[in-house]
């Protein structure tokens, strides 16, 4: 006996359902915080592109987090207003495979930047003496480079993959944004492939990042236990303090909502604990790198005083 399935060609997304107040009060919140983050990186981009003194393999690798941070944040919140005030939005089929691909795209690369930020963070605490003959340009421009080609190929590869799936029941997704595990859960073919390849690309960078980051921190911890004086201790773990902040919240959301699922966690702590990893983590890194640092906060000033003569 054949079924008659009605093919799906675009998707619902559901995002906070709820009283009009209620999504009101969220348009409010997520608005300032978009345009904060969109400022705030864009600000930090400018500042490490214009200032000498940040002219470092740490300021630039900060500024390749504010463009990524740029990419997720302009990929998820415009969007995510918009069916906060509609109650629900539609999107097309291209539509949320793209939102999926620059999704995955940006996080997977943030992943392991942060890992590359911790070895830079490791020379400078461990090994200062040689930090200017390892962390040169052209080490700098290979890693970055090699982070945003691995995390082109290998989100262009999930999205490609889940593309070619047989999307023919309800269109109607239970999140804030188009995520690979909701969309999984709405097709009515073999998913195997797709979880295959998030298993064999996706779940090594992950592990590898974590390991390396872990690692790098047990020397830096070392290190700076072995300072004798508590004012050079200090100033030693104020050097990584900010990036330990970041890769902190970081993983934190991340393996919240991917790696350890619990049970009895709901669709709408789902949606929070995505919501802390896309909204407010691009956020808050321009906040913690600007007010925790010393050369970042010099660099603003100049720039202040200097429109203001």
């Amino acid at each position: 006996m054949q079924t008659n399935l009605t093919v799906v060609t675009d998707f619902f997304l559901l995002g906070f359902q709820g009283r009009q107040l209620f999504r009101n009060l969220l348009f409010l919140l997520f608005l300032p915080v978009f345009v904060a983050t969109i400022c705030g990186n864009l600000l930090i981009i400018t500042l490490v592109s214009t200032t000498k003194n940040l002219h470092t393999p740490m300021y630039f690798y900060i500024s390749q987090l504010s463009i990524s941070d740029i990419l997720l944040s302009t990929n998820i919140v415009p969007n995510l207003l918009h069916i906060l005030l509609n109650n629900g939005g539609s999107v097309s089929f291209i539509a949320c495979m793209t939102q999926l691909y620059f999704f995955l795209s940006p996080g997977g690369f943030e992943c392991l930047l942060l890992a590359v930020m911790s070895y830079d963070r490791y020379v400078a605490i461990c090994n200062p003496l040689r930090y200017s003959s390892i962390m040169t340009n052209r080490f700098c421009i290979n890693s970055i480079t090699m982070c945003w080609l691995s995390e082109t190929f290998i989100p262009f590869t999930l999205t490609i993959t889940s593309s070619k799936l047989n999307f023919c029941g309800s269109n109607l997704i239970d999140h804030v944004f188009c995520d690979l595990v909701p969309l999984l859960e709405l097709s009515c073919s073999n998913t195997f492939i797709v979880h295959f390849e998030v298993y064999v690309l996706g779940s090594p960078i992950l592990i590898i990042a974590t390991a390396i980051i872990a690692v790098f921190y047990t020397y830096i911890v070392m290190s700076v236990l072995r300072i004798s004086s508590s004012t050079g201790r200090q100033k030693a773990f104020s050097t990584c303090s900010s990036h330990l902040i970041v890769v902190s919240i970081f993983y934190w959301t991340i393996f919240g909502v991917y790696v350890l699922p619990n049970s009895r966690q709901t669709r709408v702590t789902n949606k929070i604990l995505s919501l802390l990893y896309t909204v407010f983590t691009p956020f808050i890194n321009p906040v913690i790198y600007s007010l925790r640092n010393k050369d970042i906060k010099e660099a603003v000033q100049k720039v202040f005083h200097k429109h203001l003569m």
